[in-house]
């Protein structure tokens, strides 16, 4: 285990990163806040190797403006001779440590928003007065959590915000302000102190039945903890995924499905009314590759013959398909008919028709075993077949925003901010694939979705511009900024030390099939089926654990680790803890929600509650700015609190009232993990 050369406790009690510094003399590495020196006094935290084990933490206990530097860029790590000749498992280590955010303790309030709500209330009576008789409108009362914790729980910057208008003096409109604080009726059992810091801030100290209330909070919510109707009556469309069913899915797709099936959890936890859709590309070029790649196999050849077609996919699954065909089987796939290969190795249309519906069902299976569902599957293919393409080219035509140049059909998409127009109509006839694109997000829009986000690969990004010019341009009363995109960046998968970049199988590519099984290493198997569910919530976990935007190196062995460096082993073992305390207990848990929380004073137990009173606040900003990777920081935050208050603190002591309320406060701790880790679909094992 590795320790802080600072505070001399361990480093997986940390919860921020820090910077990490190579010596190419030693291959050794050190920790600094200073990105220029090594601090004097500064451990060494073991040779390069042990990075693997120090991924993602952190330092907390450095100087908060030393935390908030970003790390050093890979760029300059890549050029230190000691990372170019690391092996490759180290290199991915270091990698993965520092694409990791640097995290500052939560902004939010050490309370439920409930009580933060009535706070605010408060500071909105006692400044009526001040602004009775002015223009001024009061602004919205911000309440923080200082940087500094021995300032108070709260802190509200209101005084300084109203002090120029009103042309007085900060401090003193403060030292007003905290005076009605205390002075009102209703602070009582809410505020406990009210004091003045540096030039007008207002620092609060909240009751500690306040702090305790959150545990009575979740009691009463259960699963609904943390979740509001804020976006009731609204309704969002979410389309993720949404492959080429040209092969089985890669890890790419694994990363669309875990980012959009969070995304869909947390607007549906704000009360949105969310659709998940999967739109697939069974049109154009890429689909009669497959059916002449299919063709060619059902024929006898295979890669590497002279006759096989150098376009075609190589992939093992391609002399699955043709062998099926061959056999005339059926086969079907979600939201289609049944299909029924013909056997006739001449018909190209029955092979892709049938090509198509096979791979379809094979996606099927590798998204129920991650876990993902969709609402409804749109086919690209039926976007030409009900002329929704040539609807929406006539209705750009007749608004005048296209024009032919070079026998092909443009798009004027530079009105619309695109930085060149673009070719809508080839030449030879045919749609340019940004054309159905287009039509499709016509339909999403007279379906009545207001509301769209597509999850995509940041591959997409060059398209965004001109399917929102499209959308502009044909007159629909689209709005600009339609639809929302959150891209996502490439997954680099790390086996045995060594990068995997072909899968037998896919024939190019690692399959999220694979990656499940890998990451389940040896799951037990029921009636001849293996329990895949242990690579199910490494990967899902795993790619959501960082911002979309952001590479991510996914480390199969450290998925199959079951120590405090695998993040999905750390956050499960804290709920399995629990239920172990409680059933070495053995009472009846329900008994515990009316216990008395009083006894609840110890700094890690106030710790533990103010950690979960973020939840609800957490929750909500991860929805507005579409960050699932937000639950994933908060749970492996909330997994550190709970092993350190166990570590720190006997639960079933001999005291009776002590002891009830410990075991009400894990009680509360294990329903807020289960809901945290069933949002992001991963699961909450009672024992490990």
């Amino acid at each position: 285990m590795l320790r802080c050369g600072t505070c001399k406790s361990y480093i997986s009690s940390h919860s921020a990163l820090g910077r990490f510094f190579l010596l190419p003399e030693s291959g050794d590495v050190r920790i600094s806040p200073d990105s220029e020196k090594i601090r004097s006094g500064t451990r060494l935290v073991r040779p390069l190797a042990a990075l693997a084990s120090f991924a993602g933490r952190v330092l907390a206990c450095m100087p908060m403006p030393f935390r908030r530097q970003t790390v050093s860029s890979l760029n300059s790590l890549r050029r230190l001779a000691v990372f170019r000749t690391a092996k490759a498992a180290q290199r991915a280590a270091i990698i993965t440590a520092l694409s990791a955010r640097p995290r500052d303790p939560p902004d939010f309030p050490p309370m439920h928003p409930r009580h933060k709500a009535q706070i605010a209330a408060l500071f909105s009576e006692v400044a009526a007065p001040v602004l009775a008789g002015s223009e001024l409108v009061l602004p919205e009362i911000t309440l923080e959590r200082p940087r500094d914790p021995s300032h108070g729980d709260l802190a509200c910057n209101l005084a300084m915000q109203l002090a120029r208008a009103l042309k007085k003096n900060p401090r003193e409109l403060a030292q007003y302000f905290a005076e009605g604080l205390m002075a009102h009726p209703a602070r009582q059992g809410l505020i406990e102190t009210v004091e003045i810091a540096g030039p007008g801030f207002i620092n609060l100290r909240v009751a500690m039945s306040v702090k305790q209330d959150v545990i009575r909070r979740v009691f009463i919510d259960a699963q609904c903890f943390g979740r509001t109707n804020d976006g009731k009556d609204h309704k969002v469309l979410v389309e993720f995924v949404s492959a080429n069913p040209t092969g089985p899915l890669h890890v790419g797709h694994g990363r669309q499905g875990a980012l959009g099936d969070a995304i869909c959890a947390l607007l549906e936890a704000q009360g949105f009314d969310v659709l998940r859709e999967f739109y697939y590309n069974d049109a154009g070029v890429q689909i009669a590759t497959l059916a002449a790649s299919v063709q060619a196999r059902a024929r006898g050849s295979k890669p590497g013959n002279a006759d096989w077609p150098e376009s075609a996919y190589n992939g093992d699954y391609i002399a699955d398909i043709a062998a099926d065909f061959l056999a005339r089987k059926t086969v079907s796939a979600a939201n289609g008919e049944p299909v029924t290969a013909s056997g006739d190795i001449e018909d190209l249309e029955s092979i892709r028709r049938f090509a198509v519906t096979y791979l379809r069902h094979e996606q099927d299976l590798d998204l129920q075993a991650f876990g993902v569902r969709f609402d409804n599957y749109y086919l690209e293919s039926s976007l030409y077949s009900d002329g929704k393409v040539e609807a929406a080219v006539d209705a750009l035509n007749k608004a005048g925003k296209t024009f032919e140049q070079d026998g092909a059909l443009w798009l004027r998409s530079t009105d619309y901010g695109d930085d060149k127009d673009r070719v809508m109509k080839k030449s030879d006839g045919t749609y340019t694939y940004f054309v159905p694109d287009v039509a499709y997000h016509i339909t999403k829009w007279q379906r009545g979705y207001t509301k769209v986000i597509n999850v995509q690969g940041s591959d997409h990004h060059g398209t965004i511009a001109r399917v929102r010019a499209g959308l502009q341009a044909a007159g629909r009363g689209i709005p600009e900024g339609y639809p929302d995109y959150v891209l996502h960046k490439m997954v680099t998968v790390m086996r045995n030390g060594e990068e995997v970049k072909i899968s037998k199988r896919a024939g190019s590519y690692v399959t999220l099939r694979d990656l499940i099984e890998w990451s389940a290493g040896d799951a037990p198997a029921a009636e001849g089926k293996r329990d895949l569910t242990r690579g199910r919530d490494a990967v899902r976990f795993f790619l959501i654990s960082r911002k979309a935007d952001t590479e991510f190196v996914f480390d199969v062995d450290l998925a199959l680790a079951q120590s405090d460096e695998n993040p999905v082993y750390y956050v499960q073992y804290a709920h399995a803890r629990i239920c172990s305390v409680l059933a070495q207990w053995g009472g009846d848990e329900a008994s515990l929600k009316e216990v008395d929380l009083a006894p609840l004073l110890a700094p890690r137990e106030v710790a533990l509650m103010a950690r979960i009173a973020d939840y609800p606040d957490v929750l909500k900003k991860a929805a507005e700015e579409l960050g699932p990777h937000q639950i994933a920081f908060y749970l492996r935050d909330l997994a550190g609190e709970l092993h350190s208050y166990y570590n720190a603190e006997r639960v079933l002591v001999d005291d009776v009232a002590l002891r009830q309320a410990r075991l009400a406060l894990l009680l509360a701790t294990r329903q807020v993990l289960a809901n945290g880790l069933e949002l992001i679909g991963v699961s909450a094992p009672a024992r490990m």
